[in-house]
């Protein structure tokens, strides 16, 4: 059956995943159109086939066991010089981000893997373009504010073509076993570096 390419991720609602989608195609990436806005739970992950039954299955046992969350999006980061990314900083719903990925990662789990670098949950506005453009995606979105309540994430697959297309959404549930807000705060790996110098994040409260 051959493998196919997956990922698991937390979708941007509407309006403000198309308004970022517009933005990163705005300051010239190829690749915006193609990939809907999103903070990423499981980074691009070659699997064989006949496996996904298995990964659906145990997506939704960590919906199930999974509760609703706030999720705030402020401000700008980057991880250059290391990696070519700008991105939209999570200041509220990062630790139970965190808390996701590893169960959707967990060692035991059909998707197990490890990560080149620690998890830090973003939202990609600008990738591998010129600087010039880079550096306009830090300065122009840099007050740009969203938030929602997250209430499930989604399993993709990218296409021959590079798009990636929505395979299942897996809705939490209510269930009283771990939760995000009951979840560990230590770090986990993560996809991308650390940006060691973030933009706009809002001070705690």
């Amino acid at each position: 059956m051959g493998t196919v390419t997956l990922g698991v991720s937390i979708a941007v609602p509407e309006p403000h995943g198309s308004l970022l989608q517009e933005r990163r195609a705005g300051f010239g990436d190829p690749a915006a159109h193609g990939i809907p806005t999103h903070v990423t739970l499981l980074p691009p992950t070659e699997v064989p086939a006949s496996a996904v039954p298995a990964i659906e299955a145990h997506l939704a046992e960590v919906a199930g066991a999974s509760r609703p969350f706030p999720m705030r999006l402020y401000g700008t980061g980057t991880f250059r010089p290391l990696s070519p990314v700008v991105f939209v900083q999570v200041v509220e719903g990062a630790a139970a981000c965190t808390w996701l990925q590893k169960q959707v990662r967990d060692a035991s789990g059909p998707v197990a893997r490890e990560l080149q670098f620690p998890y830090h949950p973003h939202v990609t506005v600008a990738h591998g373009i010129a600087e010039e453009a880079m550096d306009r995606a830090y300065d122009e979105l840099s007050e740009y504010a969203a938030d929602w309540s997250c209430t499930g994430f989604a399993l993709y697959e990218q296409g021959g073509d590079g798009v990636w297309r929505m395979l299942r959404e897996f809705d939490f549930g209510s269930l009283t076993v771990p939760a995000q807000a009951e979840a560990p705060q230590a770090e986990a790996p993560q996809t991308e570096p650390r940006p060691s110098a973030p933009r706009g994040t809002l001070p705690a409260h």
